[in-house]
C-alpha cells in the first residue's frame, strides 16, 4: 500500500486538498468493488492538528503532523493563496521534512502554485516545473534557477511532479493513478470525475498581457511600438533603428526584460489579438489573420497552434460566444 501525504499548509487552497483526497479515495473504493485490495493510504498532513483555510472561512483537521510520519511514498503540495514570500515563510517547517522524505525515497508533486513551496525546497533546481500561467512572472523572479515550462500541465522529473494552473491539478492526479494503478483505472476515474485525461497543455487558457514589470525604458518603448502595430509586419532591424540600438543589443535586453525574444513577443501580441477576434467576432479565420498582419495562412496557423495548442478553427469553435451558445 502506498502512503500518500497531502500537505495542509497555512494558506492552502481548500479544493486542491479535497480534490486529490477524494479522487484517490475513490480509487480505493473502485478496487475494493473489483475484489482487489485498496492501494492508497491517504493522510492529510499539517504542521498542526488544525489549519485555517480560505482566509479562515474553513478549518482543516489534519490526520497527522509531519514529524510523526517516519516514511511516506508520495507528498502532494496543494495550491497556495496570498503573498508567496509570506506563505513560504509561514510554512518553512515543511521544507526540511519534504527534503528528508525525498532523500528517503518519497516522490513529491506540487499542484498549481504549490510549485512555489516545491521550488523553495531546492528539489526542482535545474529541473522542469509547471505552475499557473498567471503566476509565471513571479515564479521566474523568485526561482530563476528553475526551468519553468509555462505551457505544460504536467511535468515529471524523476519522481518530482508538478501541474499547471487551477483545476488542471486533477490531470496530474490522473497521471499518478495511471502510473501507480494502470491506464484502465485512470480512464475510469477521468470519466467518473469528468476530467479530460488527454489534456497536456494549458496554452489554450493563457492570456498574454505583456511583461512590463521591468526598468528598461527602451524595451518598454519597443513593447509599446509592437503592441500599437498589431496590423503591420514588424521588422526587428527597423525596430532597433527606431530605438537607436543595435539588433544584438535590442535582442539581449529584450530577452532579459521580458523572457521573450523580440520575434516571440511580436508573435504573442498578434496571436493574442487574433484570439480576441476569434472569441468575439463573426469574422472568419482569414479575415482575422489579415487584421493581425499575417498574409500567409500556413504561417499564421502554425504560429497560432504553437502558442495556443489549438488551430485557429479549433480555438474559434471552442471559445466563440455565439458558437458555444448555439
Amino acid at each position: 500500500m502506498k502512503h500518500i501525504s497531502i500537505l495542509v499548509p497555512k494558506g492552502a487552497v481548500l479544493g486542491s486538498i479535497e480534490g486529490p483526497r477524494q479522487v484517490l479515495t475513490e480509487v480505493n473504493k473502485l478496487l475494493k468493488s473489483m475484489g482487489k485490495p485498496a492501494l492508497f493510504q491517504v493522510q492529510l498532513v499539517g504542521l498542526t492538528k488544525e489549519v485555517p483555510a480560505a482566509g479562515g472561512i474553513y478549518k482543516v483537521f489534519t490526520d497527522v503532523i509531519a514529524p510523526e510520519i517516519a516514511k511516506t511514498d508520495l507528498i502532494i503540495i496543494p495550491a497556495l493563496d496570498g503573498d508567496m514570500v509570506k506563505t513560504i515563510e509561514s510554512n518553512q517547517d515543511f521544507i526540511p521534512w519534504i527534503v528528508q522524505q525525498h532523500q528517503a525515497g518519497a516522490e513529491v508533486g506540487s499542484l498549481c502554485v504549490g510549485a512555489f513551496l516545491l521550488a523553495a525546497t531546492g528539489l526542482v533546481t535545474g529541473k522542469k516545473c509547471a505552475t499557473h500561467w498567471m503566476a509565471a512572472k513571479d515564479f521566474r523572479k523568485m526561482f530563476p534557477e528553475v526551468n519553468l515550462v509555462e505551457d505544460k500541465i504536467i511535468t515529471d522529473e524523476q519522481g518530482i511532479y508538478s501541474s499547471g494552473g487551477a483545476f488542471s491539478y486533477l490531470n496530474l492526479i490522473l497521471y499518478l493513478i495511471e502510473k501507480y494503478v494502470g491506464r484502465d483505472i485512470a480512464v475510469f476515474m477521468s470519466k467518473a470525475f469528468q476530467i479530460d485525461i488527454e489534456r497536456r497543455s494549458q496554452s489554450p487558457f493563457v492570456i498574454f498581457a505583456g511583461q512590463k514589470d521591468h526598468e528598461d525604458e527602451a524595451i518598454k518603448k519597443a513593447q509599446e511600438i509592437i503592441e500599437k502595430s498589431v496590423t503591420e509586419k514588424i521588422n526587428v532591424d527597423q525596430l532597433a533603428d527606431t530605438l537607436a540600438l543595435s539588433r544584438r543589443n535590442l535582442e539581449r535586453r529584450f530577452k532579459k526584460a521580458t523572457a521573450n525574444t523580440v520575434v516571440e513577443y511580436i508573435q504573442r501580441v498578434k496571436i493574442e489579438a487574433a484570439k480576441m477576434s476569434l472569441e468575439t467576432s463573426r469574422e472568419n479565420v482569414n479575415e482575422v489573420m489579415y487584421q493581425v498582419g499575417y498574409s500567409d495562412p500556413k504561417a499564421f496557423r502554425d504560429t497560432f497552434k504553437k502558442i495556443t495548442g489549438l488551430s485557429p478553427v479549433q480555438y474559434r469553435s471552442k471559445y466563440n460566444r455565439e458558437l458555444v451558445a448555439a
